[in-house]
């Protein structure tokens, strides 16, 4: 009688690619920067925060896009989609330190924005990932 040790192989669960709730999440965290902009005076913050956070969507819809192409493609190649994506990071960051620059100090909106958007977007995909993982051990 033989007997067969158990699976031990583990897989990581599907990350969540949608972005309905990370959106939702964004626009709650946008209404806030806008009321507490408000209050304080210094709304041309809170509009290019909304322009850093927009961007950083834009960017997401951009890398899905680009991910499906390559992998479309017979002989798929990642340094294609690392260059595509490291040119329009570089794009989206410059564009948000010259805004940064030339209008300070409101201009720092668009750098926050960035940061608080990638933040949501990786914790929104993450979160899931981690979750599944704890429930395989």
């Amino acid at each position: 009688m033989t007997t067969s040790a158990p699976d031990s192989t583990s897989y990581y669960p599907a990350a969540p690619t949608g972005l309905r709730r990370p959106g939702i999440i964004a626009a709650i965290v946008c209404a806030g920067v806008f009321g507490l902009c408000i209050a304080i005076g210094h709304v041309w913050f809170a509009v290019f925060f909304l322009v850093g956070t927009v961007a950083i969507f834009v960017n997401a819809i951009l890398v899905r896009r680009a991910v499906e192409v390559v992998a479309a493609q017979e002989h798929p190649r990642k340094q294609a989609l690392a260059v595509n994506s490291a040119f329009r990071l570089g794009a989206i960051t410059v564009l948000a330190l010259l805004a940064a620059f030339l209008v300070r100090p409101d201009g720092l909106g668009a750098m926050f924005g960035l940061a608080i958007g990638q933040v949501i977007l990786v914790l929104n995909t993450v979160i899931p990932v981690m979750k599944g993982l704890r429930k395989q051990l």
